[in-house]
């Protein structure tokens, strides 16, 4: 059993039945009164983010959350469909308010990771940095580059990005999911 003071960024555990994970908290002592953990917490079910603040005689069960791998097939009607590694007719789909903001870099045959919560599968995590295809990109202007411009580029899975200008249609790139940014190229055209 967690006690409020091991509610440490990152720790995940059961509240109401759900999982919860920890994203901040504040050990706040007031005067006269008992010491209180402020934190703000997300429902790894629904996404949704709550600010909560935990008693001294609150204690909670820590979530067992189980971690495999997963690969991307396709997005439809905003279901997002996956299947296992080693079994590509074991299918099963997430909904667009569970993946959240990570849909915009999803490409097909993309390997993420699975959480699983009670036998369901409740979200995913994907790698830190995915190499894409530059599908579109804007010709260089001669004299652009001095000021080490970027410019706009369609990448294969239609995410539009910001990147040097040396970067062509056909390169590949490296891509950051935490920051959102271009890292590096990784093949020239």
């Amino acid at each position: 059993m967690l006690s409020y003071t091991d509610l440490t960024k990152g720790t995940v555990f059961v509240m109401n039945g759900e999982p919860y994970e920890i994203l901040e908290t504040n050990f706040v002592r007031m005067q006269q009164r008992k010491p209180v953990v402020q934190g703000k917490i997300k429902n790894l079910l629904t996404g949704k983010v709550v600010s909560r603040t935990f008693h001294q005689s609150e204690t909670f069960e820590e979530a067992e959350i189980e971690k495999k791998e997963a690969v991307f097939v396709y997005e439809h009607r905003g279901k997002f469909i996956f299947t296992e590694p080693d079994s590509p007719s074991a299918r099963f789909e997430l909904d667009e308010g569970a993946i959240g903001e990570q849909k915009k870099f999803l490409k097909p045959n993309l390997i993420v990771t699975r959480y699983i919560f009670n036998d369901t599968v409740i979200n995913i995590a994907l790698p830190i940095k995915i190499d894409y295809l530059v599908k579109e990109a804007p010709p260089n202007v001669k004299g652009d580059t001095a000021t080490g411009g970027n410019k706009i580029v369609t990448l294969e899975n239609g995410l539009e990005m910001a990147v040097p200008m040396f970067i062509n249609q056909g390169d590949v790139i490296r891509v950051n999911t935490v920051t959102g940014e271009y890292t590096e190229r990784v093949e020239k055209k």
